[in-house]
């Protein structure tokens, strides 16, 4: 009786000596290339969905931000910002404007190409500005009321006194800038509030340069400024002998009574501790500036804006700490949800060790790569046995042809000759399948249960010389 090799135990092949070997993948025929044409094919749709549901990188790295007028605070800021963004691959384009309400009028409309914009508090929305989110206040906006000090015995105030409330200027002629601006409006509503004849107020379209010119030559007798304490005016202002500053004796009051302003203070000695200037503190009310974007801005850029204006808007100044600004308050606009968990959470956690578009992507693709993966994996499971099962089919189908030869060598008429031509003709062919290394051990099974049937033939056609 002949004795047959121990059958292997048909066993699924490791993930890895299959599924990523490129032979077995040619070797296992057509039903195995679809399936992994078809898992990719599912993997690439769903991430070209994702790509364009989420959009996790923007189209145009290109911001147009609208400043205002040359030589102010709001222009200062803008250039802060070109290079920061820059070193992140983003082209800012500066729109200079008048002021606030110029730039509050273009981001509010889509066909200006302006994105980005800062905003005074108390300027008035209309409806279609309300689809403007805001990214948080970034600076204080103080009010400042320049005067001649030649202009004060105009007023018939007490001998050696300056003005303190705003009635008593009712005599002088207040610039208070051009239309589109931010001082203009508030000082209208605080004369308003205040007892100041609009008489008084005079609106020029002017540069802010030629405006302070003006005072200076005495064309006018006072000029009311908004803007931050680092605005080159300013501080040629603040250092001119003949121009005095306004004590607004009613700040707390008209903080209280408009709501959108804040009570300040100018320390003692702020501008000059060496010179003490100024001599006293001086009573002040400010507006604020907010980083205002369009809701569309893709959130990248929203994330990327939060943290330029950190840096830009950080470090402290007269009226204010540092690290202060920027920070999530509200007035008019919403709180984008961009801005809401920076504030809250801080800068994602993948951009503080990835680079920033980089670590945007994964931050936004993860959680349409996660579930995928989830999904992927066990779908790819069906490849190992597919490409096992086609690969061992090349193997396995010869025995039907081994099994037939081995049941003719029983028959009593059977031609050897023949059946062993036909042998002959099965182990040439079974010699040129091709298969990985990995399943060259049934290959070889394969090989050895063929000579034992080429040992059946020769017993076989020696049996009537051993009768004879």
């Amino acid at each position: 009786m002949t004795s047959r090799p121990a059958a292997r135990k048909p066993k699924i092949l490791p993930l890895q000596r299959v599924l990523l070997t490129p032979s077995a993948l040619q070797s296992a025929g057509l039903p195995a290339l679809a399936l992994v044409a078809v898992l990719l094919a599912m993997l690439a749709l769903a991430l070209w969905a994702a790509w364009r549901w989420l959009e996790p990188i923007p189209a145009s790295r290109r911001l147009v931000l609208a400043t205002g007028p040359a030589q102010s605070a709001y222009e200062a800021f803008s250039r802060r910002y070109q290079p920061l963004l820059a070193a992140q691959g983003v082209q800012i384009e500066l729109k200079p404007t008048r002021g606030a309400q110029d730039n509050l009028a273009l981001i509010g409309d889509p066909d200006s190409g302006v994105q980005v914009a800062f905003v005074q508090s108390g300027i008035a929305a209309t409806e279609r500005d309300r689809s403007l989110v805001s990214l948080g206040t970034v600076a204080l906006e103080p009010l400042w009321v320049f005067y001649r000090r030649a202009s004060v015995p105009a007023l018939r105030l007490p001998r050696r006194a300056a003005p303190t409330l705003l009635a008593q200027l009712a005599p002088w002629r207040i610039d208070i800038g051009a239309e589109g601006g931010g001082s203009a409006p508030l000082m209208r509503q605080l004369a308003a509030d205040q007892g100041l004849p609009t008489s008084s107020l005079v609106q020029r379209e002017a540069e802010a340069v030629q405006r302070v010119l003006a005072l200076v030559r005495g064309e006018v007798d006072a000029l009311a400024l908004v803007s931050a304490a680092d605005a080159p005016f300013v501080r040629y202002l603040l250092a001119t002998p003949e121009v005095g500053l306004f004590d607004f004796a009613h700040a707390q009051a008209a903080a209280r009574r408009l709501g959108h302003l804040r009570p300040l203070v100018m320390p003692r000695g702020v501008i000059d501790p060496a010179a003490d200037r100024p001599p006293r503190d001086l009573r002040m009310v400010a507006a604020t500036a907010s980083l205002v974007v369009r809701g569309d801005l893709h959130p990248a850029l929203m994330q990327l804006l939060l943290q330029t204006a950190q840096s830009v808007h950080g470090e402290a100044g007269w009226f204010h700490q540092d690290r202060e600004f920027p920070r999530a308050e509200t007035g008019t606009w919403a709180l984008a949800a961009t801005a809401e968990r920076h504030y809250r959470e801080g800068p994602p956690w993948l951009q503080r060790h990835l680079p920033f578009w980089l670590a945007t992507f994964v931050d936004r693709m993860w959680i349409v790569l996660l579930p995928l993966l989830a999904a992927l994996v066990p779908l790819s499971r069906l490849v190992p046995p597919v490409v096992t099962l086609r690969l061992r089919s090349r193997i396995y189908r010869w025995y039907a042809d081994l099994r037939q030869l081995e049941e003719a060598v029983e028959q009593p008429q059977a031609d050897v000759q023949a059946l062993v031509e036909r042998l002959d003709q099965l182990d040439h062919q079974t010699g040129r399948i091709a298969v990985p290394l990995s399943f060259t051990g049934e290959l070889y099974d394969l090989r050895a249960h063929i000579e034992l049937v080429r040992e059946r033939l020769r017993a076989r056609a020696q049996e009537p010389q051993a009768r004879v």
